[in-house]
């Protein structure tokens, strides 16, 4: 089976002009999807730098393309309450022809929720409980229900449905996350697509999905309904010095250092590398990848993972 690709484009440090032409080049390229990221404030390096809003993006971006699918990768459940993210990706449904795919995590940014008034919880165990609220909620809104929060919950939706419902008959809830006890439970019950960080753990990656499959069992739902998307961050060249200087460049337009390389999702490698690695992901059942990029936006990257190392993990 043929892999697909998304790329996901930082919110920061670049103007709509660039944004514009790089969700053009990714649409040329073939790519299946295109993200944004959801942040109020740049959260690399300094973070008094240009960010734009993620929903805001992904909507002008749907009016220059035609096919990619649009999301967020990943949303913060605790900026808004599901009714109203259910009404805005619907209605990005309508403005895209039907390509709109709901992403959403836990929410993991103490600063910017402390800038900006939002709910951060007691703790993450907090904002995992009200992600698996939201997600319910969710699902039944994009199905046509009529949807009111459970007693003592942390919503307080009562009667809420959606009009119009979204083009697609059963558009994709994306769970980013790998959290065993609580995240991929909610994954199991209501996620089409999960999406976890790449990692050359091999072992760590098949645990994972190990224990969504234990919790679809236990949820009584078949595994295979579940896409699994692997993430990573990658900068491709020729020869890993090459790759370095053009990722040590990146870095410096963001204010950040080489120190991000500690994060364990950047591989600064070439062709060769990231095709066998890619390989080992996909005999896992890792069938998605969506690679990220830093502005400026990295054309060749963009470009190599497209025409040389694609067709080569198709092959494999």
């Amino acid at each position: 089976m043929g892999i697909k690709l998304g790329l996901q484009l930082w919110n920061q440090v670049f103007d709509w002009p660039s944004a514009a032409a790089a969700a053009r080049r990714v649409e040329d390229l073939g790519y299946d999807h295109l993200w944004s990221w959801e942040h109020v404030m740049a959260v690399m390096g300094d973070p008094n730098q240009d960010t734009f809003d993620a929903y805001t993006l992904l909507t002008a971006w749907s009016q220059i393309t035609s096919r990619v699918k649009l999301g967020v990768l990943t949303g913060a459940n605790t900026f808004r309450n599901p009714g109203l993210l259910a009404k805005m990706v619907t209605t990005l449904d309508h403005v895209s022809d039907g390509r709109a795919i709901l992403g959403i995590g836990g929410g993991w940014h103490e600063l910017e929720h402390q800038r900006f008034g939002f709910d951060f919880g007691s703790g993450f165990g907090d904002r995992l409980t009200w992600l698996d609220e939201s997600a319910g909620a969710l699902r039944g809104l994009l199905d046509g229900e009529a949807v009111t929060s459970p007693e003592g919950g942390h919503y307080r939706l009562d009667g809420a449905q959606l009009h119009p419902r979204p083009l697609q008959e059963r558009l994709p809830i994306l769970i980013g996350g790998a959290g065993e006890k609580k995240t991929l439970r909610t994954v199991a019950r209501y996620a089409d697509m999960w999406n976890m960080v790449a990692t050359t753990d091999l072992d760590v990656m098949a645990h994972k999905d190990s224990v969504l499959r234990n919790h679809c069992e236990a949820v009584g739902r078949d595994h295979t309904e579940i896409e699994r998307t692997a993430y990573l961050s990658p900068v491709i060249r020729d020869t890993e010095a090459e790759a370095m200087k053009f990722f040590r460049s990146q870095m410096e337009s963001n204010r950040l250092d080489e120190s991000v390389l500690d994060d364990g999702d950047i591989y600064v490698t070439t062709v060769e590398r990231m095709t066998e690695l890619m390989i080992s992901w996909k005999t896992l059942g890792f069938n998605t990848f969506i690679i990220e990029t830093a502005a400026p936006f990295d054309e060749e990257t963009a470009e190599r993972f497209a025409t040389e190392i694609r067709p080569a993990v198709d092959r494999a």
